[in-house]
């Protein structure tokens, strides 16, 4: 007979199987279940910064370039300039001349406002620019229509203000300046002396007469006349009317402003 005190085998020669190991001890109260793992505390996000984003972040792949500060690089000057200058044109014939802001400019022509003080100064120097290049063809015709016979003059200016009214490219700035002159006195002051300077001096001087200034604008007056109503205003039915049969008309009386007794 075996001890009575020792442990049961299964059987002779046997040795008897060791129990498993529980990898996680039972919780207090629950001998039967074993105890899972306690899941991990969750990180709370970083917080969100105020303010503007980083350029790192705010330029993504779809986000659009950020527009440049400063002065451009000289190759593209000229190209800035034009572009500052044809978006004024545009400003000044949609929103005249007092609504019209050199921030506005600057933000049509997609540059900084201070470029566009550098490239003009102000708002008048920018407008007085803008007369320049609308003016230019004027400017340029004015030698070829002061020279030959004094008795052609007529003819010869009205013709070349009449071509540059029809021809749209050189009608759009015309356009934008005439409507802001008419409504603003600081535009109609530049528009005045650009053309005085310009054209009615030069014409004046061809005359050689005492009264030569006065006859002068009163030739001009006939002709921008004109102008306002055939293409500002646009009244019928002479803003449909035959370009040469206005000049035909116009001419003699133009011709007798700068040369009548």
């Amino acid at each position: 007979m075996g001890d009575p005190g020792a442990p049961a085998t299964g059987g002779p020669g046997r040795t008897p199987r060791a129990e498993s190991a529980d990898p996680v001890a039972p919780p207090p109260g629950d001998p039967g279940r074993a105890q899972q793992a306690e899941p991990a505390e969750p990180v709370a996000p970083a917080p969100r910064r105020r303010g503007r984003p980083s350029r790192a972040e705010s330029d993504g792949p779809g986000s659009p370039a950020p527009r440049r500060r400063g002065r451009p690089p000289r190759a593209e000057s000229g190209d800035t300039r034009d572009r500052i200058l044809a978006a004024a044109r545009e400003e000044f014939s949609e929103r005249g001349y007092e609504k019209t802001s050199v921030r506005g400019i600057a933000k049509a022509a997609g540059v900084d406002s201070a470029l566009v003080h550098h490239y003009f100064g102000t708002k008048e120097q920018v407008f007085e620019a803008a007369v320049e290049v609308a003016m230019a063809p004027a400017f340029t015709a004015r030698d070829a229509v002061l020279q030959g016979p004094l008795e052609g003059t007529g003819e010869r200016l009205a013709r070349m203000f009449f071509g540059l009214w029809e021809n749209p490219a050189t009608r759009a700035p015309l356009l934008a300046v005439v409507r802001s002159a008419v409504n603003n006195e600081a535009a109609a002051a530049v528009f005045r002396r650009l053309v005085s300077t310009q054209m009615l001096r030069r014409l004046a001087g061809q005359l050689g007469l005492p009264d030569a200034e006065l006859r002068a604008e009163l030739a001009a007056a006939q002709l921008v006349g004109i102008a306002m109503i055939r293409y500002v205003i646009r009244v019928e039915p002479l803003a449909s009317a035959d370009v040469e049969e206005i000049i035909a008309r116009v001419a003699p009386v133009v011709q007798g402003h700068l040369t009548n007794p």
